[in-house]
């Protein structure tokens, strides 16, 4: 592994000898396999089908859905979103045109691409999610799910999915049941301590996590005295979360075998590097398209970039780097 060590006679990697490809699903009978490490948030790419009419859709390792539920949702009232230092506020109340448009209108063009297309499904019971895995079983185009279990399970009262190690497991479970497709499950930051629920889930079956998810976070109109947002609340996104990512990433990680999915304020190639150093496997891109729409592409190149300048051929040779010591806990 060549760092910030490497000699000065040390030639830069061609982009020839340069593999990123990586796997989010080793442990599973068809495996998920990206060609680099980036791929895109889901809820801030749409569906990829506009970017995709301007950029190189399958330059990237991967895009991933808008949530998807079992029936098409209108979302919350507007405004659903409002800028914040370092980052962004939304509560878009997962708007989406439901699991049987995507499957007759967009997974057909997925079909199209090289690129892997990840559905994100989203329920508020067990079975819901169990229904939406049946219901994209064997879809051509779709390579895989993302299961996002920080939404309200409407039977303990409102409680996430991810907050609870049992019930993000019985989700889990029921996912793995109605599903021949390798899944990733999408944690939540809302615990004192996402080690645990990282362990549930690995257990239950899931063949990679993504860590993690927006923050709860609210902004108020001094003026109106009301929230900004009429939802009330809304989850916090952007550069504002990438330390609280990182510490998620690097403790998830220090934990599972199976791959880390980071999320959370990435911005540039050098965030990637950060967590692939944390334990990342891929990173996904998020709110930085809403300032830069080519910015998947972007941090691809400066990832590419960064890893020719540093000798590095692989993201294997970086994976984890910052648990070859132990941090300072004060």
């Amino acid at each position: 592994m060549c760092r910030d060590g490497m000699m000065a006679t040390q030639t830069p990697p061609k982009a020839r000898d340069m593999d990123l490809s990586v796997n989010l699903a080793p442990s599973h009978k068809v495996e998920l396999l990206l060609r680099n490490p980036i791929m895109t948030g889901s809820g801030t790419f749409s569906n990829g089908l506009e970017l995709a009419s301007h950029y190189d859709i399958n330059a990237l390792g991967a895009i991933v859905s808008k949530g998807t539920t079992l029936q098409p949702r209108k979302g919350n009232p507007t405004p659903r979103t409002v800028e914040t230092p370092a980052g962004m506020i939304n509560a878009i109340g997962f708007q989406n045109i439901g699991v049987s448009a995507l499957i007759r209108d967009i997974a057909p063009v997925w079909a199209r691409w090289s690129v892997p297309a990840i559905a994100n499904i989203m329920g508020y019971t067990r079975e819901e999610y169990g229904a939406l895995a049946a219901r994209l079983d064997g879809v051509p185009g779709i390579a895989g799910l993302e299961v996002n279990i920080s939404c309200p399970n409407v039977e303990a009262g409102g409680l996430e999915f991810g907050q609870d190690p049992h019930a993000a497991a019985g989700v889990v479970r029921e996912v793995a049941a109605n599903t021949s497709l390798p899944f990733i499950v999408k944690l939540t930051p809302s615990v004192s301590d996402i080690r645990p629920i990282a362990q549930a889930v690995e257990q239950a079956g899931a063949h990679a996590i993504t860590v993690s998810n927006t923050v709860p976070a609210m902004m108020i109109d001094v003026k109106r005295r009301r929230p900004v947002i009429p939802n009330g609340f809304g989850g916090l996104s952007g550069p504002a979360v990438k330390p609280i990512a990182i510490r998620n990433v690097f403790l998830s990680a220090s934990v599972v075998s199976i791959p880390v999915v980071a999320s959370g304020g990435i911005m540039t190639g050098t965030d990637v590097v950060e967590f692939i150093m944390a334990g990342a496997t891929a990173a996904q891109v998020g709110t930085a398209t809403f300032l830069d729409p080519s910015a998947p592409w972007r941090i691809l190149r400066e990832l590419e970039a960064w890893c020719a300048a540093e000798g590095v051929t692989s993201v294997d040779e970086i994976r984890g780097a910052a648990h070859q010591t132990e941090p300072r806990r004060d």
